[in-house]
């Protein structure tokens, strides 16, 4: 059985001894990070996609399910992160203290399965000296079926680069933890070049409404504890062009009123929600409801300051 590491997020600059796993043996020179808590069910399918990598990463926040037994039944080292309530959270903490093989890295959320083209196109450009990151898109599946539009269909991130050169934005919140205790919303800031795969991720992140409301809720908090700086404050440079005219266009939007009726236009009509049927229409309702939950609880912060 790999071994298990026990670390806690103010040893910064180490990990607990312990003994790696020895490489795999014709696998591509990646270290992979699977950020989990109580996904058992979905390592089962994220896991297998994985055996291309040379070594897994499963860091887990003391899962109450089978979590620590299915990484481990799939060869994955399991992680155990403790957070403190503010920082550093799970991804970064991960990209200082974890014992890499490789120089690159690749960050992989347990509702993801890299598919085999993606493997395939990945293992060959980490050979080829053109940059030091890649963007990756997702295919979005919510209730089963696939999301082709709703807005969701360009969204790249910097998932794919050598560990040594990156670290997720520094975020820090006030919510004591109630926005959760990983990265979901920052991005990478990357010291190199970046360019584009073109195989893309498929994302089961909605397999049911609860699912997506459970998550969605504490997207909402953090977003509220961040609403002055994405309003206010300057935008990182490292975080690439893309992503800075994403970070302009969320300054002006979050100074439009109504903003769930505009999210709602923008996504059901203008990037053609409409096409994907019923359950276009039931995510882009949810999308509108995400960007009110958003607002009150920024008015509930305003209430409470």
């Amino acid at each position: 059985m790999p071994a298990a590491l026990d670390a806690e997020p103010e040893i910064r600059g180490r990990a607990t001894p312990f003994a790696p796993p020895r490489p795999r043996v014709g696998r591509a020179p990646v270290s992979v990070i699977v950020p989990v808590k109580n996904e058992a069910a979905n390592l089962r399918l994220c896991l297998p996609a994985l055996d291309w990598a040379d070594e897994v990463f499963v860091v887990d926040s003391q899962s109450r399910d089978e979590t620590a037994a299915v990484a481990a039944e799939h060869g994955a080292t399991v992680v155990q992160f403790h957070f403190n309530g503010s920082y550093p959270k799970k991804k970064n903490w991960a990209l200082d203290n974890l014992p890499f093989r490789n120089a690159w890295v690749l960050i992989v959320d347990a509702d993801e399965v890299v598919t085999p083209d993606l493997a395939a196109e990945i293992t060959r450009r980490i050979e080829t000296g053109e940059a030091e990151g890649y963007y990756l898109n997702s295919q979005y599946f919510f209730l089963g079926r696939r999301i082709r539009h709703c807005g969701y269909s360009e969204c790249w991130n910097l998932r794919l680069f050598r560990h040594e050169l990156g670290r997720y934005e520094r975020m820090v919140d006030d919510t004591g933890g109630r926005a959760g205790d990983n990265e979901a919303h920052e991005h990478v800031e990357l010291a190199g070049r970046v360019l584009r795969l073109e195989h893309q991720l498929d994302h089961h992140a909605y397999p049911t409404i609860a699912a997506w409301v459970e998550k969605h809720n504490r997207y909402a908090v953090w977003e509220a504890a961040m609403y002055e700086r994405f309003r206010d404050e300057p935008i990182p440079e490292g975080i690439g062009a893309g992503k800075r005219f994403k970070r302009i266009l969320k300054k002006i939007y979050l100074r439009l009123p109504a903003r769930p009726a505009v999210r709602f236009v923008y996504s059901y009509f203008l990037r053609l929600g409409f096409l994907d049927g019923r359950p276009g229409l039931v995510f882009c309702t949810l999308l509108a409801f995400y960007d009110f939950l958003c607002w009150a609880n920024v008015y509930e912060r305003k209430l409470g300051g």
